[in-house]
């Protein structure tokens, strides 16, 4: 009698695991003969890559527009902490006009820049793995935007800063910041030397992932940013 209670105990606990593991397979749209749910691994990492596809390209086309930058109080790119005494003293002996030169020909720069991004952006979203995909999928609201900031961030700083320094060119930023703190300069002992195309990548990639990320938070949480039949399918299961 013994034998038979823990055998049924065995079989029990046996196929409540089993349960349990084939739920966690359909919550992940691995389970094929759900007719209801056909979501699987390739449907996923498809998914995935159309969100942060959509994402890039609607980031890129909207801050590589004029004010894109300049006209976004949440990345607009300021005068850098290491300036910003120097940008109080020029202002204050009636050179605003020249600081607020610079600081618009920053923004320009970066939205120039911008233009130049989407094939490294889509060469990392091109090869992201099943394993990457599952890892965002079970991830935070920022987690595919997490994985291309990883993904990119060194090629896109190295690729980024000739073409930031250019356009600090295209838009007259470098001889305004030279304006700027070569007039600093006669009326301060310390020298300001701030590496300006090196500030302007690292404020110019954080407005871009910025935004990247606010498109994947809209696509995980409204509907109606879905805007293919792979997103709903894989973000509305």
């Amino acid at each position: 009698m013994k034998k038979f209670l823990v055998a049924i105990l065995l079989f029990s606990a046996q196929f409540t695991h089993a349960q349990t593991i084939q739920s966690i397979l359909n919550s992940l749209g691995k389970n094929k003969n759900n007719n209801t749910n056909n979501t699987n691994n390739g449907d996923i990492v498809q998914g995935l890559k159309e969100a942060l596809r959509v994402g890039a390209d609607s980031t890129t086309k909207r801050l590589s527009k004029v004010d894109g930058f300049f006209g976004d109080n949440f990345i607009k790119i300021l005068m850098p902490p290491e300036a910003l005494k120097a940008e109080k003293t020029l202002r204050s002996f009636g050179f605003g006009k020249t600081v607020d030169k610079a600081v618009l020909s920053m923004n320009r720069a970066a939205e120039d820049a911008t233009k130049y991004v989407g094939q490294i952006l889509w060469n990392a979203i091109k090869s992201m793995s099943i394993t990457d995909a599952l890892g965002i999928l079970r991830g935070g609201d920022f987690a595919a935007t997490d994985y291309l900031r990883r993904s990119t961030t060194q090629q896109l700083t190295t690729a980024f800063r000739p073409i930031i320094e250019r356009s600090l060119q295209n838009v007259n930023a470098t001889r305004y910041w030279s304006d700027v703190f070569s007039t600093y300069n006669k009326f301060s002992r310390t020298q300001v030397n701030t590496d300006l195309p090196a500030y302007v990548t690292d404020k110019a990639l954080y407005g871009l992932f910025y935004h990247i990320g606010l498109q994947e938070q809209q696509i995980r949480k409204n509907p109606a940013a879905r805007v293919t039949d792979i997103l709903k399918k894989v973000f509305g299961s």
